[in-house]
């Protein structure tokens, strides 16, 4: 299974303003030295030691993550995509200029809230005639969910517009796709959020977006055992510090520390932080990404990887 992010922000895409990168540029001038300039060697040196939320950026789309699975030999891949914010047209763009795979792709939405679903009317793939794509939900009202969001006077155009073939299936139960199984569980949320789970028998991949944990989502009973025990990788929600999840409770969100709770409770091997606060700099989330690093050593939560969900990141399972 091959992971990729294309959208990691909450709420509503929050795009790097002018002065955030103008404030970058004047961190990084201010570390620089003399030593750090004397050559070619020492200058990548200096970009190397940089921090993280000065090279580069976590990225400010709304929630999309794909997941390549089963490519044959004629390289044919499923594409299981989960969410369709903003950044699934960062997706499509690259299954644009992706010539060698043909990639066959599959929707998932965890819920309907706009944060989720905006970018769908700019997914190119969806006006490829040549496609069929597939979208799931538990929602009974899938279908017209999805078309009621493109019709007058939300959108210039409806979902007659794309060419590509569409399928709205309603999930009842656990589904297979060639060698892999996917399950759903609720998790709690203001008009429901459902967490996917990916099984291919070799790994296992949970999307858990949109999800405010509370103590019932630790209790090791056979339904939260056989979701969530031992996944190899838990893409979770985290959109808060402590103190903003108890302000915020009923929000529908997590705190990271909660979060780093939750997966060491059900034994997980690598934890994404995701679903990031449109208000929060990039300095302030790998500052929250620290901290969950040291909660874990604090309560010696040993096995346990923690990573900070960007655009552009992969992981392979």
């Amino acid at each position: 299974m091959h992971i990729r992010f294309w959208g990691v922000r909450g709420s509503l895409p929050s795009p790097e303003l002018s002065f955030q990168i103008k404030d970058k540029i004047t961190a990084i001038l201010q570390r620089i030295t003399l030593e750090d300039i004397k050559n070619q060697s020492a200058r990548e040196r200096f970009i190397s030691d940089l921090p993280p939320w000065l090279f580069g950026t976590v990225g400010g789309n709304s929630p999309c993550v794909s997941l390549e699975f089963d490519k044959d030999k004629d390289n044919n891949a499923e594409l299981l995509i989960f969410d369709s914010g903003s950044g699934i047209r960062e997706l499509g763009i690259f299954l644009d200029n992706e010539k060698t795979i043909n990639y066959r792709p599959h929707i998932f939405f965890s819920h309907f809230h706009w944060d989720h679903i905006m970018g769908l009317p700019f997914f190119n793939a969806a006006y490829n005639p040549k496609i069929k794509i597939n979208f799931y939900s538990p929602k009974a009202d899938l279908e017209s969910v999805l078309q009621d969001q493109m019709r007058h006077p939300y959108f210039p155009i409806n979902m007659d517009a794309m060419g590509a073939a569409k399928q709205y299936n309603v999930l009842k139960g656990p589904i297979k796709l060639k060698n892999c199984k996917i399950s759903y569980k609720k998790m709690k949320h203001p008009g429901d959020s459902y967490a996917y789970k990916v099984d291919n028998g070799k790994g296992t991949f949970i999307y858990s977006t949109d999800s405010e944990l509370s103590a019932n989502d630790f209790i090791k009973n056979e339904e939260n055992n056989a979701f969530f025990a031992s996944a190899d990788v838990l893409v979770m929600d985290s959109q808060y510090t402590l103190g903003e999840a108890i302000e915020k409770y009923n929000w529908g969100h997590s705190a990271f520390s909660m979060a780093v709770d939750f997966a060491a409770n059900w034994d997980i091997k690598h934890m994404v932080l995701f679903h990031h606060d449109p208000a929060y700099n990039d300095q302030k989330l790998y500052n929250n990404l620290q901290a969950a690093k040291w909660y874990t050593e604090k309560m010696n939560l040993k096995g346990l990887k923690i990573s900070l969900a960007t655009e552009g990141m992969e992981i392979k399972i």
